[in-house]
């Protein structure tokens, strides 16, 4: 609750967005980590309160609290006698307060100051005045104190999340990045491209992702992989899936790991999957899934990187990103565009190293699934993406709405 109304209150969500760590509780909004100094000349850190003024709006049919107009000018304040850079006390401060705001929470002062002799017309406002009024002389002894600590933001149960997407709020685009919730995703196999599109699509607010892959996370998979493995966990030798498990699940829930190479038996889980990547090279079980997702009128992309060596001196690589909708299958078999055989002589299966390859053909596919929920407008309606290292161009083509 307390994230939701912050999110809807630009005051507040100014507040959060620029570093400040406010908290909801008692009825009372509570601003942690303010600098000041003491009589002693030492920066203390002190929290700084004030009563909140409920409201409410509608957001999509519904009634939504939200923080009101501020009814007051005073301010409570837990700490030390707030004291300018010289250790001499602000005196315009200097008001005792008996108040109780909860239990075990008695504020030490109570501040009164009106700019310009109004109450400020939102809690943005009035937070900055009392917190400017204190940092200043904070900042006049260590011009690297501030109280925009940007310290972790808790977000509400329900979310996916294991804490706030504060990019998503700063960059003014919940509205949009909420147009990922809810959806299942598979990614079958986590190789070097599985792995860092498993990387992109955590960070989005899907409900779930399905991880498919029998492989173990071992030394040479480290070095194609995102983010930077320890040896203790290289040594460990454990399932890919459970490895990405561990890691992504310290950002959010709904990661779910299936510790096996699809099979024909997996064939089922299909149906409960909103879409799906494919980034493995195995062509006879990538036929029938293909053949199954159709049959389920399932989206889904399929991802591929081939290596050519060039006089043992240097190499040239491709890669690919093919999509597939209801409604724009044709192309696939037209134009051969997905690979069904088992190759087993691309200079990539030996294991070359080649993250940059693997990050690249990854944004593309996740660039192409976020076009198709609309995250991303798609003008061009592309269903096949093909990039050389040799040219450096991109080549597009199957296009269907």
């Amino acid at each position: 609750m307390q994230s939701q109304i912050t999110s809807l209150s630009p005051d507040l969500k100014r507040l959060r967005d620029e570093g400040f760590d406010i908290r909801i509780n008692h009825g009372h909004l509570f601003v942690h980590d303010i600098p000041y100094v003491n009589e002693n000349r030492e920066i203390q850190r002190g929290i700084l309160i004030t009563q909140l003024n409920r409201s409410q709006t509608q957001v999509d049919g519904s009634v939504k609290e939200i923080a009101g107009r501020p009814t007051t000018h005073v301010a409570f304040f837990i700490g030390e006698l707030p004291c300018y850079s010289n250790g001499i006390p602000i005196e315009p401060l200097r008001r005792p307060s008996r108040t109780k705001i909860a239990e075990g929470i008695m504020p030490n002062w109570a501040f009164s100051i009106k700019p310009e002799g109004k109450v400020p017309e939102n809690y943005y406002n009035l937070v900055t005045n009392y917190v400017q009024m204190m940092e200043t002389h904070a900042r006049e002894i260590d011009s690297k104190v501030t109280a925009r600590s940007f310290n972790l933001v808790e977000t509400e149960e329900e979310s996916v999340f294991n804490y706030f997407d504060t990019n998503s709020s700063r960059a003014e685009i919940v509205s949009i990045s909420s147009k990922l919730k809810e959806y299942k995703i598979g990614i079958i196999g986590l190789g070097g491209t599985g792995s860092y599109i498993l990387d992109l699509v955590a960070k989005t607010e899907v409900k779930e992702i399905h991880l498919f892959d029998g492989d173990y996370f071992l030394q040479h998979n480290a070095f194609r992989a995102p983010g930077a493995a320890s040896k203790e966990e290289i040594s460990l030798k454990q399932k890919k899936t459970s490895y990405y498990h561990a890691i992504y699940s310290k950002m959010r829930k709904g990661i779910i790991d299936h510790s096996d190479y699809f099979s024909s038996d997996d064939l089922r889980f299909l149906k409960d999957l909103d879409f799906v990547f494919m980034c493995f090279d195995e062509g006879s079980i990538k036929q029938k899934i293909v053949q199954r997702l159709e049959e389920l009128d399932k989206p889904f992309i399929d991802v591929g990187i081939s290596v050519e060596l060039v006089d043992n001196e240097s190499l040239i690589g491709t890669l690919k990103v093919v999509s597939s909708k209801k409604g724009c299958r044709n192309f696939l078999r037209e134009n051969n565009r997905i690979d069904f055989s088992d190759a087993e002589d691309d200079l990539y299966n030996e294991n070359i190293q080649i993250a940059e390859l693997n990050s690249l053909n990854a944004c593309l596919a996740v660039i192409k699934w976020k076009k198709y929920f609309g995250f991303y407008q798609d003008k061009n309606h592309e269903n096949f993406t093909y990039y050389s290292t040799n040219d450096h161009n991109f080549l597009e083509n199957d296009h269907c709405a």
